[in-house]
């Protein structure tokens, strides 16, 4: 009986034959010479994926090719980056991803179906998504400062709603905590609107989230923001100061980007990459972008690739020290 190939063996195999179907692909002519398929990892109409959509037209219209989108939601955008991860690397399957399943999602889902250092090919950063910590108009603190000192002085830990387990709010709160020693208890929901209504409604004291979801009633005070958790100023909340101006260490977005399974050919990227770059400054770019409560961003594949390490870096230290988990 012949002895089985060594995992060693299969390994180099399997990347033998992804590179010969990339070199393929760079064979057979121009690309793209037919439509792409671009997955969408959320359900259709959340912002991500109209953020995603957007890209999609502009490169149909730059290519002469149909960029096609499709919706693979679940897992928290897993199920639809892993069909990406799985995809062959000719250039005709391709995602716009979130921060969660290109970073924060290693950390919290055991096992995960890819890995998105080894499985994927960084293509172009799109932009962000600030988070946002808001108030009940009843709680006594108009800066961030004063609501972490609110917090150590009461009785019981302070209310905080966000849109989910695990979510971007859920990991920023916890990372407040972290830093400031501030005595806080989030409070997951299923989504950023029940998480909203119940801060509105005073059930919570605050609410972590995603800005885009809170800005109308932030502007109709229905909400007080402390604070975004961006580098810099949120364009359309440009009053409200960020945490590092306040003295915390703290940026927590969503960010989105594209990206292609592991060995896609080197000229697809430089194309992709160049033609979104070009998108994101321009101003139907960021005019459309804006529009969904996002911050347009560039940058080169290298780039985004180490935006992918460092934030996967970043929360599994937060994931470890609040113990938080997937069921």
């Amino acid at each position: 009986m012949k002895p089985y190939p060594s995992p060693r063996a299969c390994a180099t195999l399997a990347a033998l034959i992804l590179a010969l179907q990339g070199a393929a692909a760079q064979a057979d002519g121009p690309w793209p010479s037919k439509p792409v398929r671009v997955i969408m990892p959320f359900a259709a109409g959340g912002s991500s994926d109209l953020v995603g959509r957007q890209v999609a037209q502009s490169l149909s219209a730059h290519y002469g090719q149909q960029f096609v989108a499709e919706n693979r939601s679940g897992a928290g955008g897993n199920i639809g980056v892993d069909a990406v991860a799985k995809s062959a690397p000719d250039g005709y399957t391709l995602g716009i991803g979130t921060s969660g399943p290109l970073a924060n999602n290693k950390s919290l889902y055991h096992p995960m179906p890819f890995d998105a250092e080894k499985d994927l090919t960084p293509i172009a950063l799109v932009g962000e998504i600030p988070v946002v910590i808001a108030v009940n108009p009843s709680v006594k603190a108009n800066t961030l400062a004063e609501f972490v000192a609110l917090s150590k002085s009461s009785a019981n830990a302070v209310t905080v709603s966000n849109p989910g387990n695990g979510t971007i709010g859920h990991l920023a709160t916890e990372y407040l905590s972290i830093q400031t020693g501030a005595k806080l208890q989030p409070v997951p929901y299923k989504g950023d609107s029940p998480a909203m209504v119940d801060a509105m409604s005073g059930s919570v004291s605050a609410v972590v989230a995603p800005v885009t979801s809170l800005i109308p009633n932030i502007q109709a005070n229905k909400l007080r923001a402390l604070a975004v958790m961006s580098k810099t100023r949120f364009p359309g909340l440009p009053d409200v100061p960020t945490a590092n101006e306040q003295g915390v260490k703290l940026e927590a977005t969503v960010w989105s980007a594209m990206v292609g399974p592991a060995g896609l050919p080197k000229s697809v990227v430089s194309s992709l990459n160049a033609e979104i770059n070009k998108y994101t400054a321009s101003p139907e770019g960021k005019a459309k972008l804006n529009s969904l409560g996002m911050v347009p961003l560039s940058g080169t594949p290298e780039q985004l690739r180490e935006l992918m390490r460092n934030e996967a870096t970043k929360w599994q230290e937060v994931v470890k020290s609040a113990r938080i988990s997937i069921e």
